[in-house]
């Protein structure tokens, strides 16, 4: 396996959270450890085939702990490894900024008002 050179260290953080849906699957699990359907909720406006793919992703980056209990109905349940609290907590002043700023982001022209 090619071990992959960062420039800085905001280029390493987004190869982890990068994309649309990590951040907000992050947040989603929080402390506790949440059911797939409970993530599929939290998380709104992701299909399930995005979620499932992001779960694996983030399970492969070690962010992301799955623990599987055989049984049936299939039950799943998704948490954060040590690894992925510590990036929950870098990201709680990007949150709190943008709770704070949130009228104003939203009322900023898009690409389609702009064209």
């Amino acid at each position: 396996m090619k071990k992959k050179i960062y420039s800085c260290g905001l280029e390493a953080s987004l190869a982890i959270i990068g994309g649309k849906w990590k951040c907000l699957i992050l947040w989603g699990i929080g402390q506790d450890a949440r059911r797939f359907g409970e993530l599929k909720r939290v998380v709104v406006g992701i299909s399930e085939k995005m979620l499932i793919q992001e779960l694996k992703e983030m399970e492969l980056d070690g962010i992301v702990k799955r623990k599987d209990f055989h049984e049936v109905p299939p039950r799943v349940e998704y948490s954060l490894t040590p690894f992925g609290t510590e990036l929950r907590e870098v990201l709680q002043p990007l949150c709190e900024w943008g709770a704070k700023h949130m009228k104003r982001i939203g009322n900023l022209p898009t690409q389609k008002d702009v064209a």
